[in-house]
């Protein structure tokens, strides 16, 4: 396809997931086999799965074996570090008790996540949504087309006077054109939609009609074109498996804040600091702005 000629697409807004994402609980190995042991306390496999799960990113690059041996060898250094933290009483500092307090609530929200919230998400509702989505989705036309570039109107005028006289258009753009991404394929630019073409460029394929080409040069930024429409379709809508995981972020967003909405309703929530409370009603305006 040419690259030159089409616009770049603008990027979509992503979910923003990550906090998310970051507290889920995998599923883990629930085996009470005692691996080591440190300071007579047992270390098990279970123990060894969890924090493989916690820290994968970490292990990316690792064999399943070397994971549960880096796993272990950070629990150890964890058990030893605790160790010295307790000797030393700093588990009785007020900071270290806040975080402490945070951290089991941290757990206890992925917990609710795991058991409560991502068994609703379901390939059924996934199927749902994607359905819905194509549905209300309005058709969109293609077409497919092939063009020769010159540099000037009376090289693409030449062009248009062989075509007229019954020259091939693909032999013409192998010798002719300029357009190094397509002239090599007999111009072929592949199907395209409006707006991912320079205006001038779309506005004279789409008002083609299959097998016609330009009868004047069309001139844009890149020089001047001579068109040739292929043919026109609907475009047809991407397969479900190809949006499986995008669809399941929309879905897991729209139940997850459907349930922090409902418990915040059944709360009683009092924010004293005006410039948070302001700061935390924009955040949930756009919450469900975006649902």
């Amino acid at each position: 396809m040419n690259t030159t000629l089409r616009r770049r697409p603008i990027a979509g807004v992503a979910l923003a997931l990550g906090l998310l994402a970051s507290t889920a609980l995998g599923a883990l190995a629930q085996s009470d086999t005692v691996v080591a042991t440190v300071s007579g306390q047992p270390i098990t496999e279970a123990d060894v799965q969890m924090a493989v799960s916690e820290l994968d990113q970490q292990f990316a690059q690792l064999t399943p074996e070397q994971k549960r041996a880096a796993a272990l060898s950070a629990i150890i250094e964890i058990r030893l570090m605790a160790e010295r933290a307790k000797a030393s009483k700093l588990d009785q500092d007020e900071d270290f008790k806040r975080k402490l307090a945070f951290l089991n609530e941290r757990a206890l929200h992925a917990q609710v996540i795991e058991k409560e919230i991502s068994p609703k998400v379901t390939d059924e509702q996934l199927k749902a949504r994607y359905d819905k989505e194509v549905a209300a989705r309005p058709p969109t036309e293609e077409v497919r087309a092939r063009h020769i570039l010159v540099k000037t109107e009376e090289e693409a005028k030449e062009i248009i006077a062989k075509l007229d006289e019954g020259a091939d258009f693909e032999a013409l753009a192998k010798e002719k054109s300029s357009d190094p991404g397509s002239g090599a394929n007999g111009g072929d630019l592949g199907f395209f939609s409006k707006g991912q073409m320079v205006p001038e460029f779309e506005a004279a394929a789409f008002a083609l009609e299959p097998g016609s080409y330009t009868k004047t040069p069309v001139k844009s930024d890149f020089g001047f074109h001579v068109i040739k429409l292929e043919e026109k379709r609907t475009q047809p809508p991407v397969g479900f498996d190809e949006v499986k995981d995008q669809i399941r972020q929309i879905v897991f967003r729209d139940v997850y804040f459907e349930a922090v909405k409902q418990l915040r309703a059944d709360a009683q929530v009092e924010i004293k600091d005006e410039a948070l409370k302001k700061g935390v009603e924009e955040i949930e305006k756009q919450a469900g702005a975006s649902e």
